[in-house]
């Protein structure tokens, strides 16, 4: 009996599995998606995401349904040890510039079923739980082999995929199959995690409160209607085992929870997380990738962990469909790693500068930050700055073109802007390159760019695509199904000569 063929195996069913999957479907890719939990596993583990990363659940189909399960989240209060406000950054309950709210709180099994529940729309995905993968081996230029167990019944099976995507976390076998290690980028720190569920009202600022204390340090957030978490940095010689009884947890939620008794709380998670900074060193062998925590781990201080690996899965998913069905080249795929290592990079340094600046330097510490910190807060700028969702801009890459020094869009995020007929952005898009300019287009032009399978976007003055293009100095931008511009500037002639076929 031969052995089955599909184009994409996707190694475990996480939120970034999930959404490569989702994507390439969207694309008429098979794929076949194998986890080793037989279903949603049931802890609660992220719970914050951004704007950028709803834009991607857009996408994905499930905005909606996202909608109702999340929980908004006003901004960041910090905290000095006595509980005593050093600055605090409201955020306001509108939508950003990708047409979502910028701070999104969510129960991550939540978010799982949601996902599971729309992937199985497309019949091009197979979801095969309860799978143990035990094998990734690749020989020569061929096909990838995948050997797997049935976990119930200990059936052994193997599969043949032209690629395979290992989304399967932060103990990746996919990793070790290529020879990938992870890179220490020096920061580890103890944590416990708390989640508890309860009807009582708090009465909580519904923000992001920061203790900064390099004693014990400690995170509160409202994840929901009924569910908030709390996250205490462990001292020396403490466990969470310490804490699985509401006797020894409740001083710790006290400052929040006040006169509410403990036996109104139900402790719905007690966890010990060791928070660390990672980054793989290759992220790619041949016909093999990695994604979400397999290549990156991220500290929790500014909640783009989970975020990180649907970014991965936007940035490859379409160029793996395009080289798939042969309008794009294998060249491509070099990019993934490109622009996705260094981004992911510039975001585990920012996590790691938010923990030491929040949690270490004693007293000394604590003094410069009662000293600073309601500077920083009062001072417009610096605070817009703090809030400012927008991450970093893509490193220079074949499908990206940034000339030099020069200022350029290309790398950014086009806008998820409402366009003429009341779409959104990536409605009108859906998934194709777009060309973007801020005056009609000739009739020449718009064939040409249709005929590459993409679209023309018409963006006049007043509207915020023609001032996102006057203020990145561009008539026109090129851009790319994950919404990053690959190239502007003022040739509308040149631009639509350069926009690739996809499809």
């Amino acid at each position: 009996m031969s052995t089955p063929r599909v184009p994409v195996v996707v190694v475990g069913a996480g939120p970034t599995g999930l959404t490569a999957a989702t994507l390439l479907a969207q694309y008429g890719v098979e794929c076949l998606v194998l986890d080793r939990w037989a279903s949603v596993y049931p802890q609660p583990r992220a719970v914050h995401l951004d704007d950028e990363v709803h834009r991607i659940l857009a996408r994905l189909g499930v905005a909606g349904e996202f909608a109702a399960i999340s929980w908004p989240c006003h901004g960041l209060r910090l905290l000095d040890p006595g509980m005593r406000v050093l600055g605090e950054f409201r955020r306001g309950a509108g939508t950003g510039r990708h047409g979502y709210p910028e701070a999104n709180m969510f129960d991550q099994p939540e978010l799982e079923r949601l996902l599971r529940t729309n992937v199985k729309r497309y019949d091009t995905v197979t979801l095969r739980g309860g799978t143990e993968v035990t094998g990734v081996t690749q020989n020569g230029p061929g096909p990838v082999r995948v050997d797997y167990t049935d976990r119930d019944g200990g059936a052994h099976g193997s599969v043949l995929a032209e690629y395979v995507l290992g989304c399967d976390g932060a103990n990746s076998v996919v990793r070790t199959a290529i020879g990938a290690t992870m890179r220490d980028l020096r920061f580890e720190q103890r944590w416990l995690v708390a989640d508890v569920a309860t009807e009582a009202e708090l009465g909580e600022w519904e923000g992001v409160h920061q203790v900064c204390d390099p004693d014990r340090a400690a995170t509160y957030m409202r994840i929901g209607p009924h569910r908030h978490r709390w996250e205490f940095r462990l001292r020396d010689g403490e466990t969470a085992e310490d804490y699985r009884d509401l006797a020894r947890l409740h001083p710790l939620l006290a400052p929040w929870t006040k006169q509410i008794p403990a036996e109104a709380l139900e402790i719905v998670r007690i966890a010990e997380y060791t928070f660390r900074a990672r980054l793989a060193d290759r992220w790619r062998d041949r016909r093999i990738f990695l994604l979400g925590d397999a290549a990156h781990l991220t500290p929790p201080f500014i909640g783009q962990g989970l975020g990180a690996g649907l970014r991965d899965a936007a940035n490859l998913a379409w160029k793996l469909a395009g080289v798939l069905d042969g309008t794009l080249s294998q060249d491509v795929l070099d990019t993934y790693e490109a622009e996705r290592k260094p981004h992911a990079r510039a975001l585990i340094r920012l996590a790691k500068l938010i923990g030491v600046a929040m949690t270490r330097g004693g007293r000394a510490g604590n003094l410069l930050r009662r000293t600073a910190l309601p500077l920083l807060a009062r001072t417009p700028s610096l605070g817009r700055i703090v809030l400012d969702s927008a991450t970093p801009t893509l490193h220079r890459s074949g499908l990206v073109a940034r000339p030099g020094l020069r200022r350029t869009l290309a790398g950014r995020l086009c806008p998820n802007a409402v366009v003429q007929d009341g779409r959104r952005l990536d409605e009108v898009t859906a998934g194709r390159f777009a060309l973007v300019a801020a005056s009609p287009f000739p009739a020449a032009h718009q064939a040409l760019v249709r005929q590459r399978g993409g679209v023309c976007v018409t963006a006049p003055a007043g509207t915020a695509l023609h001032d996102w293009l006057r203020q990145g100095r561009a008539h026109a931008a090129i851009v790319r199904p994950d919404g990053t511009v690959l190239r502007a500037g003022h040739d509308l002639a040149g631009l639509c000569a350069l926009v690739p076929r996809l499809g």
